[in-house]
């Protein structure tokens, strides 16, 4: 299939060769791989991407708005090719978008960082190669055996003003612990905001403004994550817990160097481990572990991810976690500690065959890059391991050239694939062993999930998508965005996971990207317009008109769309929208940046 919409992949096309892929390995027994059959041609050229999911809806002759997720990211038309046969062109390549230039959109996508970020995901479906090649290397399997929030101190400047715009007069770095400051974090929306709202509308629980002084370039948040009736998130060099009900910060743990990788999801007692420099300086690397309790705020154990080759910790780090195990994926290889002690559980494997990123599950699934010693038999797989001793459980190869692209969903286990020198990509599903179930038929649609995160060197977030969700039996997608006046709109397709086939497809009023399952059903969230505001939504799993859940005042519909990029999240009957990244040209206008806005009934 065609290339994710335009996010640019890990290390982006035509990057410097990726340095895993390049030391020797030990002697190992290469794996019984038939030659790849020819790929499809590279597609034509593609002109800018277009504006993307929910923003103010302008008028087609002024500049277009920008787009759920990341910048520039048009959806991609589906594709297919025999099982050997050459790529034909046509309806299954790549084609050029719709609309015009797409510019920093208000969605969860790249943070401020430049091209290339980290990988994309989007609409499917050239290279049914890589698949079917996929499948026959099956047979060499080995058998072993989602959020979002705003800030308080950043551990050196003073409290910023926050919601109310007064100042709180109390210092930033508090010690970690609960800062019974009933002035700290969020306010109460008050009339001010709820004044227009109208029947049958959600009323704004409380609005944050930043709290952090930043770095002139800003800085990316990390989180939100949730436990115990708070939101937690990271920024800079502080980590923050506020109460959900109103926003108030309940504790502060400033950090001495800056925050620089975080899981997407925390352990289910509530810890988590972040990544941090190891200095201050513009050289320093991000190799220091550090654990939090997101409860209580307390620090606990540290620990270094050490370099051990000449190849080691030439990219950055991602963090993930799987039961008691923390994995810090790398180039080179990758290492895991134990999140009681932060002790290493294990680091090289054996074989050709090293891991290079993770997904944060009870399953802990990975992308690995394999050498024979043959740079023209280097190749990917996606892999499940034990997290206590790293064993391989099973390994399904790819196609000689297709690399892991994102986790879609771990159970079920949904991928995207791509092959980057010839720009096509691909969605498959894979049975609890390893084995392959279907590859997804996106037929003649233009697909465009965003994955968002921060912008990451040489490594691989393989998790953090929106507009994609699955269940047991169904993958469900959102199409790219059609534009109809002022209005933009698309819709969600399922489709069933055994056969690869489509299933039936929703369509709303406007454009909507699928979040989660929600209660059996899927949650779609929908952005404000210049004259609507934000919505959540819930679509049956036989499909159907979507169901309005939660409608946002028409009211604020202006101050959702001023965030510059934003993550979104459904929690306990509260819609949070938070920036992603904060950044502003002054002092002034620091302060005065909206961070989060919460919405209930």
């Amino acid at each position: 299939m065609s290339q994710p919409p335009n996010q640019p992949p890990q290390g982006g096309f035509g990057a410097p060769q990726d340095p895993r892929q390049q030391p020797p390995q030990p002697p190992a027994q290469p794996p019984q791989v038939p030659p790849a059959p020819p790929g499809p041609p590279a597609p034509p050229q593609q002109p800018p991407a277009q504006p993307g999911y929910g923003y103010p809806q302008a008028p087609p002759q002024q500049a277009p708005q920008p787009g759920y997720g990341y910048p520039g990211q048009p959806g991609q038309q589906p594709g297919q090719a025999g099982p050997y046969g050459q790529q034909q062109p046509g309806p299954y390549g790549q084609q050029p978008g719709p609309y015009g230039q797409q510019q920093p959109g208000p969605y969860g996508g790249f943070p401020g960082a430049p091209a290339p970020g980290t990988g994309g995901s989007g609409g499917p479906f050239k290279g049914k190669t890589a698949v079917i090649i996929g499948a026959a290397l099956a047979a060499v399997l080995v058998v072993g055996g989602g959020i979002y929030m705003a800030t308080s101190g950043d551990g050196g400047g003073k409290k910023k003003p926050v919601a109310n715009g007064k100042e709180n007069g109390k210092p930033g770095g508090l010690p970690s612990g609960d800062t019974d400051d009933d002035s700290a974090g969020g306010r109460d929306a008050g009339d001010d905001l709820n004044a227009g709202r109208q029947a049958g509308e959600s009323k704004v629980l409380w609005l944050q403004k930043n709290s952090v002084d930043l770095p002139r370039n800003g800085a990316d948040v990390y989180g939100p994550w949730f436990t115990d009736g708070l939101v937690v998130k990271a920024m800079y060099k502080s980590v923050a817990a506020y109460n959900t009900t109103d926003g108030k910060e309940k504790w502060n743990l400033p950090l001495s160097t800056e925050i620089c990788a975080a899981p997407v999801k925390a352990a289910d007692d509530g810890k988590i481990v972040i990544g941090v420099k190891d200095g201050t300086t513009e050289r320093a690397k991000c190799s220091q572990l550090q654990m939090v309790d997101l409860k209580t705020g307390k620090a606990g154990w540290k620990a270094e991810v050490k370099k051990e080759g000449a190849f080691d910790i030439l990219s950055d780090i991602t963090l993930a976690i799987s039961g008691n195990t923390v994995t810090a994926g790398r180039t080179g290889h990758s290492t895991a500690f134990s999140m009681t002690d932060g002790k290493e559980l294990w680091g090289k494997l054996p074989g050709e065959c090293q891991p290079y990123a993770f997904t944060s599950s009870a399953k802990l699934i990975s992308a690995a890059a394999c050498s024979t010693g043959e740079a023209a038999r280097n190749h990917e797989r996606i892999q499940e391991h034990d997290p206590a001793t790293g064993k391989v459980k099973w390994s399904y190869p790819l196609a000689k050239g297709w690399q892991v692209d994102k986790v879609y969903s771990v159970s079920p286990l949904v991928v995207s694939v791509q092959e980057r020198q010839k720009k096509t990509w691909s969605v498959i599903a894979l049975t609890d062993s390893g084995k392959l179930r279907s590859e997804i038929d996106g037929g003649k649609d233009k697909f465009q999930p965003r994955c968002g995160g921060s912008f990451v060197v040489f490594g691989r977030n393989l998790e953090g998508c929106t507009g994609v969700a699955a269940d047991a039996d169904t993958f469900y997608m959102a199409t790219a965005e059609k534009t109809s006046g002022l209005e933009r709109t698309n819709e969600v397709v399922a489709f069933n996971l055994d056969t690869g086939k489509p299933k039936w497809r929703s369509a709303g009023d406007r454009a909507m990207m699928p979040l989660k399952m929600e209660g059996g059903e899927v949650l779609v969230h929908m952005a404000a317009s210049y004259d609507k505001g934000g919505a959540l939504a819930t679509i049956p799993p036989s499909g159907g008109k979507p169901k309005t859940l939660l409608q946002n005042p028409q009211s604020t519909a202006e101050i959702e769309n001023g965030f510059f990029t934003t993550k979104i999240a459904y929690e306990d009957s509260r819609l949070f929208v938070v920036s992603s990244r904060v950044s502003a040209g002054n002092d002034e206008e620091e302060k005065e940046t909206k961070t989060m806005m919460v919405f209930g009934k």
